[in-house]
């Protein structure tokens, strides 16, 4: 049995969303030139947040990060910083406005930042590891093999930064050859048999 989209637990109707963004900026923007105090967001669009980083956070590109709550956190807060930001005049293909698509980069950009922070912080954990003695990270009493385990975790860890390393220069290579490709298709019949 398929599940309709409006009966999704992270679905967000664009048009009553953009409508809510559009109604709110516009009030915003009349405090402001009354020099009035900003109003509060409203709970409907709060939510609408949340429910947009919790749904880009279940998309395979993002599931399997263990900060993936600190990564929806991060797109609600970049969300609300950006609200002032969208505007209502963007005419869009159909005319109306989308703020779900715009809020919804905004999020996208928030968990590639959180990530790229996360790696710095990793690899700043790993050059302690490396420089550091073990008895500073845990207390194995007794154990005989306490050097092993620690060993195993630098192992374990340069696999993942060679592994990284070997994904980025497939990505480069596969890049160059659709890019090689592309350009072929684009010169004409006659400049291929000139050439």
């Amino acid at each position: 049995m398929k599940v309709k989209p409006k009966d999704k637990p992270h679905y967000v109707n664009n048009k009553e969303f953009s409508q809510s963004v559009v109604d709110y900026v516009n009030l915003v923007t009349e405090a402001r030139e009354k020099n009035n105090d900003d109003p509060k967001i409203p709970e409907y669009i709060g939510s609408c947040f949340l429910k947009i980083a919790e749904g880009l956070s279940r998309k395979p590109n993002f599931i399997g990060y263990t900060y993936r709550e600190e990564m929806v956190m991060d797109g609600v807060e970049n969300c609300i910083k950006a609200m002032m930001n969208y505007d209502v005049e963007k005419a869009t293909r159909t005319g109306l406005p989308n703020a779900f698509a715009y809020f919804t980069q905004i999020v996208w950009y928030a968990f590639l930042r959180r990530i790229q922070k996360e790696k710095k912080y990793q690899d700043i954990k790993e050059k302690y590891m490396e420089h550091a003695d073990v008895s500073q990270f845990a207390d194995f009493g007794n154990v005989a093999n306490a050097g092993s385990i620690i060993d195993r975790v630098r192992l374990k860890a340069q696999k993942l930064r060679q592994r990284d390393t070997e994904l980025k220069q497939l990505a480069k290579k596969e890049k160059k050859k659709k890019n090689a490709k592309k350009k072929i298709s684009r010169q004409s019949g006659l400049e291929l048999f000139y050439s």
